[in-house]
């Protein structure tokens, strides 16, 4: 039996039947990529992977996981499941940075496992098979779980909604009231991953799906939902934090729609109007992020889909017609990604926003590489000589760094153009010829990996062929890893956290906002002053009732410098010059550098001086 697009279709046929060994393959290829980059170095980098680490910490330290809180600060922005997680992580392995990741990794093979469950369930075993290896090897999953993002999990939590609201409304399927409850529990639990997002993607998209095949008015559909039902199981599962949150956070509500400076309005105005409204239209205030710009957006897709986006062109022969299981759940698919990349066309950015919308593009995908055809084989040649590009590159590369001396660290010898940070791998324009000699081993594993993949491409069927890709990209995965090892002072601060660890002790003045030196703060478990007016995701919560003064101006500097106690000075050194007008005459000793951080303290390390107090926050430890 075929379905609409030719393939075989998953009906009880022997191609679909006994799928264990298609998961237990596609859970391998995960757990070798993401539990195998779990390991530690490469560091807690700066920013927000530091931050939700920390969160996570103070929860489970505190016992207080409502709200949570960030260097004495209440942190209202963000939902708590991945703090939950990473604090459940802390408690069976205790407090390490691997350990911090390990939620992250298995949401991650929890989506390829997903995805592969439903490609077998709607095509078959085989474009599920393919489906799930899209997912588990494409260049963006891997990418965007760099950082400590609830993404991964979100991604999930929709991919499994979307399945189960097609299951519940299958005509063949045995069980549609269990598949409806697994919806409503799952939208329940996207609203605890990432506030509404996680509760109105998979709404829309089944709602634009209903509309699109003339089922949303139809009786027979909301039987089958169970929508009221439904509702009061995802509302005990979301309801009762939110609930706890807004008691402990008042005032209960503001109606307001302005953000501004000095305002606070408690927990719930700014969890949803300010955080999802305001943000949509782009209004938040602090306006503490960038926005990819829609061009890149959308191109960038390319990219992050990478080795299967070579496949794209085939996906546009697939049948999306719903005369049967297959076309319905391609044309799920279809609608599934073409709302989200429209969403976010007109709304605020970033490149990994779209990551809900892989699993997506990875059952079209698998579809595709399972019905074969000529856009297929052409794809494959593609990416054949995509990977022998790419390896000769790493070949010519190698030659010219030969010699090239290594000094310090990779920080030196790259260009820091901070302007183009504002996507995902603008840092990559920092790389120059000179950086390359730092990175010999993880080049000569990229470019085995390349070579993996141009021969198996070349050579191989097209089973052999993608099974020579996956592994190309498994090895370059690892390659990335140990090239991270080496910007490590680049992107960590935890070189300056080992010095402190080890120095005599003293409080900690951080130059900027929290964000930019929040794994010196990780690593050592600390709270610290922050020189820097009140701003980023830090200001709201420190207009909060009673929240304690962590906000430090320049003219109070000298001040606090001057004094008998020890302080420490976390700044980079292109304001080095700055803090010597600032502090004329007084000791400035460089303690330790590390990339473009640099660490002073008040008193030379040989002489004595009394440990100043930090900001008057309760102990997180």
């Amino acid at each position: 039996m075929a379905d609409s697009n030719g393939a075989a279709a998953p009906d009880g046929s022997e191609e679909s039947r006994n799928p264990a060994y298609t998961y237990l393959v596609v859970l391998a290829f995960a757990a070798v990529i993401y539990l195998g980059c779990i390991v530690s170095p490469p560091s807690l980098a700066d920013d927000v992977d530091s931050v939700q680490a920390q969160v996570a910490r103070n929860m489970l330290a505190t016992g207080d996981w409502v709200t949570a809180h960030i260097n004495g600060l209440v942190y209202l922005d963000k939902s708590p499941a991945i703090y939950w997680l990473i604090a459940i992580s802390y408690k069976i392995f205790g407090v390490h940075d691997w350990a911090a990741r390990i939620p992250v990794a298995l949401s991650a093979m929890a989506v390829c496992l997903v995805t592969a469950a439903f490609g077998v369930w709607a095509f078959g075993r085989r474009a599920g098979f393919y489906a799930g290896l899209c997912m588990s090897t494409c260049v963006a999953l891997w990418l965007f779980t760099r950082i400590l993002l609830p993404d991964a999990l979100l991604t999930c939590v929709i991919a499994l909604a979307l399945w189960s609201f097609l299951r519940a409304l299958d005509e063949d399927e045995p069980h549609p009231r269990f598949w409806s409850i697994v919806l409503a529990a799952c939208l329940g639990a996207g609203l605890l991953v990432k506030s509404v997002i996680g509760l109105a993607f998979p709404v829309a998209v089944a709602g634009v799906y209903l509309l699109v095949t003339r089922q949303f008015f139809s009786a027979r559909t909301w039987r089958r939902l169970h929508p009221f039902s439904g509702a009061l199981i995802a509302l005990a599962i979301a309801a009762p934090w939110h609930i706890l949150a807004t008691l402990r956070n008042p005032p209960y509500f503001a109606w307001t729609l302005y953000s501004g400076p000095g305002q606070y309005h408690g927990f719930l105005w700014d969890y949803f109007v300010n955080e999802q409204l305001l943000r949509f239209l782009n209004r938040r205030y602090p306006r503490d992020y960038s926005t990819v710009p829609r061009l890149w957006f959308w191109l960038l897709h390319l990219v992050w889909l990478f080795p299967w986006s070579v496949h794209l062109p085939a996906v546009a022969k697939l049948s999306f017609r719903p005369v049967d299981r297959a076309g319905r759940a391609r044309l799920l698919a279809l609608c599934w990604l073409g709302f989200i990349l429209i969403f976010f066309t007109f709304s605020t950015t970033q490149e990994y926003y779209s990551m809900p919308a892989y699993p997506a593009f990875a059952l079209l995908l698998g579809c595709a590489m399972a019905a074969g055809g000529d856009w297929v084989r052409r794809g494959t040649r593609a990416l054949a000589v995509i990977a022998a590009c790419a390896a000769l590159a790493i070949v010519a590369i190698l030659i010219a760094v030969r010699g090239v001396p290594t000094p310090g660290d990779i920080s030196s010898a790259l260009a820091h153009q901070h302007k183009v940070y504002k996507l995902s791998l603008g840092q990559m324009q920092d790389l120059t010829i000179g950086s390359f000699a730092y990175l010999r081993l993880p080049l000569v594993m990229a470019g085995i990996a390349f070579a993996i993949g141009a021969l198996g491409a070349f050579r191989a069927t097209a089973r052999r062929a993608f099974l020579a890709a996956a592994l190309m990209m498994v090895l370059f995965f690892h390659a990335a890893r140990v090239a991270m090892v080496k910007f490590d002072p680049y992107l960590s601060g935890s070189p300056l956290a080992k010095v402190l660890q080890t120095a005599p002790p003293g409080a900690i003045i951080a130059q900027g906002f929290y964000y930019s030196f929040a794994s010196v703060f990780f690593y050592l478990n600390r709270d610290g002053w922050l020189l820097s007016a009140r701003r980023a995701n830090l200001e709201y919560g420190s207009h909060a009732p009673g929240a304690p003064e962590v906000f430090l101006v320049d003219s109070q500097l000298p001040a606090l410098w001057s004094r008998p106690e020890r302080y420490y000075l976390l700044t980079f050194q292109a304001d080095l010059p700055r803090y010597q007008a600032l502090l004329p005459g007084a000791e400035l000793d460089v303690v330790a550098s590390s990339g473009s951080r640099l660490l002073l303290t008040n008193h030379p390390l040989t002489a004595y001086a009394p440990p100043a107090a930090g900001p008057a926050i309760a102990p997180s430890n």
